[in-house]
């Protein structure tokens, strides 16, 4: 005689709670979350509300907010020529730094990642080297080399080494993002007739999109912030960069406290919008690589 399936027992659902653990760790990730909003946002701030006191203010108070906000440091200094000479330079510097990292960087990916041959992942692994190695390491032979090729006091002298220090990170990020397009792409694209430049131009290239955007915002950025390459290129102030304009005004008005807070601010503020607005294009291109 068979039991009913009313009279079985049915198996109880174990309790499915969140361990402890997560629970316990949840303040602590809100706590370091704040911390490094602290370190990086505070300094910044610090700056900005610095450029709109007075000297007076800033030696009463130094963290604290302006008493009487003074507008003037500011408009003095964006109606100096110097300044916008100043940013002039760098963003030369940085358009062709960040073209020459990003076309380069996207064609040594292409043939790293569809090309079979040997050595490549030798050739990979160089690369991959090169992320160990700083420019402060490399200062004297990229010196004595822009000596010999007549590149001093020369924007390129500044952007072409930019572009070398920038393709190791442009190369890691391109290359497993176009290792993940469906090799079906390229045969069929082969099929229709298409040859390899032009599956690279048509089609790997618009699909890399994401990836290329955040290789260019990091190239950019990172020439946009470059002082030792600048330091060592130029002697003469009309082909200074951002960066150097700010430690020659420090240097000429080391008394105007105020003055050099908000010069230093209004040099931080084309970097700092290019990067907000690009943020999510980074993420996406970082997502992609680290997918592929």
């Amino acid at each position: 005689m068979s039991t009913s399936t009313l009279d079985r027992p049915t198996p109880t659902q174990p309790d499915r709670k969140p361990p402890s653990h997560r629970s316990a760790a949840t303040p602590l990730r809100y706590l370091a979350a704040l911390a490094i909003v602290a370190v990086t946002v505070v300094p910044l701030l610090f700056v900005i509300l610095g450029g709109f006191k007075t000297n007076a203010d800033i030696n009463a108070n130094p963290a604290g907010l302006p008493k009487s906000w003074v507008l003037s440091n500011y408009t003095k200094i964006l109606r100096s020529s110097s300044f916008w000479h100043f940013v002039v330079n760098s963003l030369v510097i940085a358009v062709i730094a960040t073209v020459l990292a990003v076309g380069l960087g996207s064609m040594a990916a292409f043939a790293l990642s569809r090309y079979a041959f040997r050595g490549r992942e030798f050739i990979y692994t160089l690369f991959t080297i090169g992320l160990l190695f700083p420019l402060t390491v490399a200062t004297l032979p990229v010196y004595l080399m822009l000596r010999k090729f007549h590149l001093l006091e020369n924007m390129l002298g500044v952007a072409i080494p930019e572009a070398a220090f920038s393709l190791p990170v442009t190369i890691i990020i391109l290359r497993p993002f176009m290792m993940a397009i469906p090799a079906e792409l390229e045969d069929a694209a082969v099929m229709d007739g298409s040859t390899k430049l032009g599956f690279f131009t048509r089609i790997l290239l618009p699909l890399s999109r994401p990836a290329l955007v955040t290789v260019g915002v990091l190239a950019f950025i990172t020439s946009w912030n470059g002082y030792l390459l600048p330091l060592l290129v130029f002697n003469e102030q009309q082909n200074f960069t951002l960066p150097l304009g700010v430690a020659t005004f420090q240097s000429q008005f080391s008394q105007d406290t105020a003055g050099i807070l908000a010069f230093t601010a209004l040099s931080m503020i084309p970097a700092l919008v290019f990067f907000i607005f690009a943020e999510r294009k980074i993420v996406g291109g970082l997502t992609g690589s680290i997918k592929g």
